[in-house]
């Protein structure tokens, strides 16, 4: 057993914490975002506009969920209750949390103007990045978040008639490069 497994939550270090919490993969909700934008894009390809921002709003809304069921299978297990408690996991799920929040702002914009939605709901539930960026002091997230806001914006006005395939395409591309740092980081953490 550890020694930050065994010692009390209070007893430990937020720095320790800290750098507990930055051993971590950081793959399961990268693949989950790239599985629903690859289905958002789909459906921008496939549906009329309005079913397909339909399908943005629910996969996007799922990625967390997907996350969750992905963390089996990547090592990761967010539910494990036998995992020692670590107030990152909090930062990280209100991160999470704040990019749902989001589609405050998303919605009635949408109303206004039914083609933001890609924009809004691309930019704004990909400022989660950020701070994971600065917790396990990494500059993939800096790279998620910057990367993602600029190319999204410019996708959306390059590319007025094909905001719904265009800017998913993005935005897979950006999560399949954080894939890779990701796992490369990680593979390092390992060896």
């Amino acid at each position: 057993m550890s020694t930050l497994a065994a010692a009390t939550p209070s007893a430990i270090s937020l720095d320790a914490h800290r750098a507990a919490f930055a051993q971590r993969r950081f793959l399961a909700m990268p693949l989950a975002g790239t599985l629903a934008w690859t289905l958002i894009g789909i459906a921008g390809a496939l549906l009329p506009p309005a079913q397909a921002t339909l399908v943005l709003y629910v996969a996007t809304g799922c990625i967390a969920y997907l996350g969750m069921f992905l963390s089996r299978f990547t090592g990761e297990n967010f539910m494990d209750r036998s995992r020692p408690k670590n107030p990152f996991d909090g930062l990280f799920m209100s991160t999470v949390g704040m990019a749902l929040l989001v589609y405050s702002i998303a919605i009635p914009f949408a109303l206004k103007d039914g083609s933001s939605v890609p924009l809004s709901v691309g930019i704004l539930a990909g400022l989660m990045w950020l701070p994971l960026s600065w917790v396990i002091q990494h500059w993939v997230g800096l790279f998620h978040t910057l990367a993602r806001t600029v190319l999204v914006l410019a996708a959306w006005l390059a590319f007025p008639a094909h905001r719904l395939t265009v800017i998913p395409a993005v935005i897979v591309a950006i999560y399949l490069v954080t894939i890779f740092v990701l796992e490369r980081r990680w593979r390092r953490l390992q060896g």
